[in-house]
C-alpha cells in the first residue's frame, strides 16, 4: 500500500536494544546488521511480507491504515540484538538523525516511538529517556506521543513523563509484540481526537532474573500481576496497563519492576489500580529467586534420554548464555560436558562462531577436521576449545521464522554449518541470535521431534516456538556460567537500587506512587 498523503501526520522512530552492562560494547555495525531503517526504507520494510524489523511498527502501520487516512512520517528505526552498552558516539548520531527528521517534518499531529526500553550507552544510563525527552522537546506539550517498550524495559521517570501513554508487552515469551503496536495506533487515534489521560507510576524494589518473569499461568507473581491487569482492561476508565518486568543486567538506577496505569483522566483510579497490582507481586517476592538444574544433573538427563527411548525427550536451556540478553552465544560448558559424557541423540544450537563457519564452508560437506571454537573471542566465559567434527550440511542462514517471536519475520544467521561431533549435531552460525526459532534447526533438515535431547542457547523465548515439541516439565534451565546467568550474586552490580529482591532480604517496603494528570509535558 502506498503512503497516503492525507490525514494526520505521524512520525515513526525508534532505538531498540537491550543492554547488558557486562557484555562487550555494541556498535553501529550491530544495528546495521539487524535493522537500521531510515526514511522510506522504514515504511518499505514495515509493509513488506516478511519484515526484518520487530513486529510492533508493521502492526502499528496496519492498524493505522485500517482505521483511516494518515500520513506516515518515517524517521529512523535502529534495532540490534541484545548486547553491551551502546557506543555513545553512535547513540549521539542517532539522536541527531531523530532531531533533524522531526524538525524537518514539523508540524506533526502525533509521534509513535518504538523502543526496547532497556538501553544504556557507554556514557548514559537512560538513553531511552533521552529519546523520549528529545521528541517531546521538539513537538511540544500538546502533540500526542505514544511509545511501546519491551516487557524487560527499565523504565525511568523521564520516560513516563515525556509520553502520553507507555505501552509494554504483556507476554513472556514475547508473542504479543504486534498486538502492542496495534494498541499504540488505537491509543494515538483516541488522543488525536482529544482524549485526556492520567498516569500512575510505581516502581518496586524487585530486580529479578529473567527466568523468573514468565507470564504463563501459574509461573509466579509476575504472571499473576499480568493476569490481574488484563482482567481490568475492559473497564472503560482504563486506557492501558503496563507491568514492566525490567532487565536486571542493565545495572542502572532506574531498574525495578514497574507498574504504569493510564486512565481516561482519572488520577485517583490510576493510583489505586497501580497499588492493587503492585502489592500482590511484592507479597509473592520469594518466587523471584531462581531454581536451576545443575550441569551434572542436566548431563545425566541427556544420557538417560539417549539410552532409553521410552523416557520423554528433554530440552536443556543454556539460559546463562542467551544472546537475547547480551550473551555471546558461544560458551562451551554444556557442549563439552555432553561430549565428555558420550550423550547421544542430541541436537544443539545455535553457537555463534563466524570463524568456524567460514572454515567449514571452505572445507565443504563431508570434511572431517578439528573444530576450534572461540579462536577469535576473548570475552569472559567464551573459552576456547577444540574437538573432532564433521561437516554435515552448509547453509547461508537466511529464512523466515515459523513460530513464536520470529513468526513471519526475516532472519539472517549468516553462513552457517551443521557439525557432527561424536553423536551430537551442533548448529553453528555467524551472526549472533538466540535459538528461539525451530527453523534454525529445520533449515538443516533436522527433525526436532526425533531428537532425544535438544539444547538451546536461549533464556525463554524458545518456549513459545518449541512448545509443539516440549511440555514445560521437559524443559530444564541449566546452571552454567555466562553473561546472563540467573545467579545474580555472580555479577558486580554497581548501579542497581539497593536493597532489592531477590539479592537482598527485604521485609518492608513503602510504595511511592507518582501520579500525572494529563502529564505536564
Amino acid at each position: 500500500m502506498p503512503i497516503t498523503s492525507s490525514g494526520p501526520r505521524i512520525a515513526i522512530l525508534g532505538f531498540a536494544i537491550e543492554s547488558n552492562r557486562f557484555a562487550p560494547v555494541a556498535t553501529r555495525a550491530d544495528f546495521v546488521s539487524r535493522a537500521y531503517l531510515k526514511g522510506a526504507a522504514l515504511m518499505d520494510d514495515a509493509r513488506s511480507e516478511a519484515p526484518a524489523m520487530t513486529p510492533e511498527i508493521p502492526a502499528f502501520v496496519r492498524d493505522m491504515d485500517r482505521s483511516g487516512a494518515w500520513t506516515p512520517v518515517p524517521i529512523l528505526f535502529a534495532n540490534a540484538e541484545s548486547g553491551g552498552p551502546v557506543e555513545h558516539a553512535f547513540f549521539v548520531d542517532t539522536l541527531a538523525v531523530f532531531e533533524a527528521g522531526l524538525r524537518a517534518a514539523l508540524p506533526l499531529d502525533a509521534v509513535y516511538i518504538c523502543e526496547h526500553g532497556a538501553a544504556i550507552t557507554t556514557e548514559s544510563d537512560d538513553p531511552d529517556g533521552e529519546v523520549f525527552a528529545l521528541v517531546r522537546g521538539i513537538v511540544g506539550p500538546d502533540v500526542p506521543v505514544v511509545a511501546t517498550v519491551d516487557l524487560h524495559a527499565n523504565v525511568s521517570d523521564r520516560m513516563v513523563d515525556n509520553v502520553n501513554t507507555l505501552i509494554s508487552y504483556r507476554r513472556n515469551p514475547h508473542i504479543d509484540m504486534a498486538e502492542r503496536g496495534a494498541d499504540a495506533a488505537r491509543v494515538l487515534r483516541e488522543l488525536m481526537a482529544g482524549g485526556k489521560v492520567a498516569v500512575a507510576h510505581i516502581r518496586l524494589p524487585v530486580c529479578a532474573p529473567p527466568t523468573q518473569l514468565l507470564t504463563a499461568p501459574g509461573t509466579g507473581p509476575y504472571a499473576d500481576m499480568i493476569a490481574s491487569a488484563e482482567a481490568l482492561l475492559d473497564d472503560p476508565r482504563i486506557v492501558n496497563i503496563s507491568g514492566v518486568a525490567g532487565f536486571v543486567y542493565g545495572d542502572t538506577p532506574k531498574n525495578g519492576l514497574t507498574v504504569i496505569v493510564t486512565t481516561r483522566d482519572d488520577p485517583a483510579f490510576a493510583r489505586q489500580t497501580a497499588l492493587d497490582l503492585a502489592l500482590p507481586a511484592w507479597q509473592g517476592r520469594a518466587a523471584f529467586s531462581p531454581e536451576l538444574t545443575s550441569l551434572e544433573e542436566a548431563v545425566a538427563l541427556a544420557r538417560q534420554a539417549g539410552e532409553n527411548a521410552r523416557l520423554p525427550a528433554v530440552c536443556l536451556a543454556d539460559v546463562a548464555d542467551n544472546p537475547g540478553g547480551g550473551g555471546r552465544g558461544n560458551t562451551p560448558y554444556l557442549l563439552q560436558a555432553l561430549l565428555a559424557a558420550g550423550a547421544q541423540g542430541v541436537i544443539m544450537g545455535v553457537i555463534t562462531d563466524a570463524a568456524l563457519c567460514a572454515e567449514a564452508h571452505g572445507l565443504g560437506v563431508g570434511a572431517a577436521f578439528t573444530a576450534r571454537f572461540n579462536r577469535e573471542e576473548t570475552t569472559l566465559y567464551s573459552d576456547a576449545f577444540a574437538a573432532p567434527a564433521k561437516v554435515l550440511k552448509l547453509h547461508q542462514g537466511q529464512g523466515v521464522g515459523r513460530r513464536g517471536q520470529l513468526q513471519g519475520c526475516r532472519f539472517d544467521l549468516g553462513p552457517s554449518v551443521l557439525l557432527e561431533m561424536d553423536g551430537i549435531k551442533v548448529v553453528v552460525v555467524s551472526n549472533r541470535y538466540q535459538c528461539h526459532e525451530p527453523m534454525f534447526f529445520e533449515m538443516f533438515g533436522l527433525d526436532i521431534a526425533q531428537a532425544r535431547t535438544v539444547v538451546v542457547k536461549s533464556r525463554g523465548h524458545f518456549r513459545a516456538a518449541f512448545d509443539e515439541f516440549f511440555k514445560p516439565e521437559q524443559i530444564h534451565n541449566v546452571d552454567v556460567p555466562g553473561l546472563t546467568s540467573p545467579v545474580l550474586a555472580r555479577f558486580d552490580f554497581q548501579r542497581l537500587p539497593r536493597p532489592t529482591v531477590p539479592m537482598d532480604t527485604m521485609q518492608d517496603w513503602s510504595p511511592q506512587v507518582r501520579v500525572l494528570s494529563h502529564p505536564k509535558l
